[in-house]
């Protein structure tokens, strides 16, 4: 069972996880509750990791999880003329939703 990456918080942990899962990955969060220690032992140690089960499946999960921490944001030209950028969907500005491609 091989540990895949270090999370900085359980969120992200736990989101890895699900979209490993989703795509057909055995995935587990360990060190989910470890946090309390931070302080008796060093706060790196402590963070919340990814594991899979499969050592078979690790490059795979690698570059799954490439993809999802570096998924490209779109740039988008409202119709009301604002300019939207990164992740949203919606316009900050008038909010009309994103077009379709």
């Amino acid at each position: 069972m091989p540990r895949l990456i270090q999370a900085p918080n359980l969120v992200m942990a736990t989101l890895w996880v699900d979209w490993l899962k989703g795509q057909g990955i055995d995935a587990s969060v360990q060190r989910e509750y470890l946090r309390s220690a931070a302080g008796e032992l060093p706060p790196d140690q402590c963070l919340p990791e990814v594991w899979i089960q499969d050592p078979l499946q690790e490059a795979l999960a690698h570059e799954l999880l490439n993809l999802l921490r570096h998924a490209p944001q779109r740039r988008w030209l409202c119709g009301c003329g604002e300019l939207v950028e990164g992740g949203f969907e919606q316009c900050w500005n008038c909010a009309a939703p994103m077009p379709l491609e």
